[in-house]
């Protein structure tokens, strides 16, 4: 389970966001919603453990994740607005070799099974330098499709994809929840999710 704990966002001297608290539990999919400078981006950098929050507290299972620190980044995949891809490996090869980094061995069918379901098998075998920026970021998102991580943490990981690739990534939401995983998403368009659980998180502007 992931508690935040009254926590309080503070960019130079504007306070973002305090005395923010929730909880999510195996099987929560929950939207985080706001405009643009509300913080959104700031509190998915501050569960994922980049960023320490200003006062409050972030647990996971009940410890907190400074103390528990190597085993909560192993729990959490965090996709963010950039692509986080090498230029010089495949397509294929970044796939597989963030999955493996993660864990979780991808062969290459896999791979490109994946792939196609991101629109990208036949980029399979370019490297990464020659995609186009929405090729990279579904390349990016393409992760999530091997992720095993108990908890996801989303920004904005809609924007600028097509209606194939958007049904792809929420169905793999809808799927991971199922499992009982947990996903926070940032977003400013409409989820249509089949989530057990699905709440969302307003910050002010």
């Amino acid at each position: 389970m992931l508690e935040a704990c009254r926590l309080e966002c503070v960019r130079g001297h504007r306070r973002l966001f305090s005395d923010l608290s929730f909880s999510m539990r195996p099987g929560d999919c929950f939207e985080l919603r706001g405009p643009n400078g509300s913080g959104k981006t700031s509190l998915l950098r501050m569960l994922c453990g980049l960023v320490p929050p200003a006062s409050g507290a972030i647990l996971w299972h009940g410890e907190s994740i400074r103390a528990r620190r190597e085993a909560y980044l192993s729990s959490v995949t965090y996709v963010g607005h950039r692509p986080a891809v090498k230029d010089e490996l495949t397509t294929l090869e970044n796939l597989r070799m963030s999955s493996a980094l993660s864990g979780w061995a991808l062969s290459r069918d896999e791979a490109r099974e994946v792939l196609g379901r991101m629109s990208l098998v036949d980029q399979a075998d370019l490297y990464a330098r020659h995609l186009s920026e929405g090729q990279r970021r579904r390349l990016a998102l393409a992760r999530l499709m091997t992720s095993r991580s108990e908890l996801w943490l989303l920004d904005e990981i809609l924007t600028s994809l097509d209606g194939a690739a958007a049904h792809a990534i929420t169905a793999s939401i809808d799927e991971h929840v199922s499992r009982g995983g947990m996903a926070l998403v940032s977003t400013h368009q409409d989820m249509t999710l089949a989530a057990r659980t699905s709440q969302r998180i307003e910050l002010a502007a």
